[in-house]
C-alpha cells in the first residue's frame, strides 16, 4: 500500500471491485442471496460478506489491490466512506451463524461463502463489471447516516434542508 491514506483508481483492480458491486446489486443477480441461505440479506450486506468471502477463501493472487476491501465496511477516519455499523453488525452476525451452524454439523451456512466467492469470480471472469470508483464512494457517503455511518468525527448525519439548497 501506498503512504498516503486515500484511495486512488490505480490502488484498486476495479473489475474485482465492479464484480463484487454487481453480484451484490443487480437486481437479476440479488437473488443469488436465497442460495446463500440467508433471509433478509440486503445487497449492501451481500457486498461486504461478498469482499470477506474472497479473505476468506481467496488466493494469494487475489490481495494485489487490498484498497479494495476497505470497500466492506469503510474506514473510521470517513476514508473511503465511514464505516457503515449497521452493515458491520450484520456482517458480524451473519459470519457468527454460520460457524455456529458449522459446528453443529450444518455446513450450507459455511459453504455459502465458498459459493459466494466462485459466483463473484465467475462475474468477474465472463462479465466485464469494471467499478466507477469516485461513484461509487459518492453513494456511499450519500448512504452513510443511513447504514449508521460512524467515523472519529461522529455519526454521519442525513443532509439538511439548508444544505441540500447550498449544492
Amino acid at each position: 500500500m501506498p503512504r498516503r491514506h486515500h484511495v486512488e483508481r490505480s490502488d484498486i483492480n476495479l473489475q474485482r471491485l465492479g464484480a463484487v458491486l454487481a453480484v451484490a446489486h443487480d437486481a437479476e443477480i440479488h437473488t443469488f442471496a436465497d442460495a446463500l441461505l440467508m433471509p433478509g440479506m440486503g445487497p449492501r450486506a451481500l457486498q461486504s460478506l461478498a469482499l470477506v468471502s474472497e479473505v476468506i477463501h481467496g488466493t494469494p493472487s487475489r490481495f494485489s489491490d487490498p484498497a479494495r476491501f476497505s470497500f466492506a465496511h469503510g474506514g473510521k477516519d470517513r476514508r473511503p466512506f465511514p464505516v457503515p455499523t449497521t452493515i458491520y453488525d450484520r456482517t458480524i452476525e451473519v459470519l457468527g451463524a454460520a460457524l455456529r451452524q458449522a459446528k453443529l454439523g450444518d455446513p450450507d451456512r459455511a459453504n455459502g461463502f465458498k459459493r459466494l466467492h466462485a459466483f463473484t469470480r465467475m462475474v468477474e471472469d465472463t462479465f466485464d463489471p469494471c467499478a466507477n470508483l469516485e461513484q461509487t464512494i459518492a453513494k456511499e457517503f450519500a448512504d452513510s447516516a443511513d447504514h449508521g455511518g460512524r467515523s472519529i468525527f461522529g455519526w454521519e448525519k442525513n443532509p439538511t434542508q439548508l444544505e441540500l439548497w447550498s449544492k
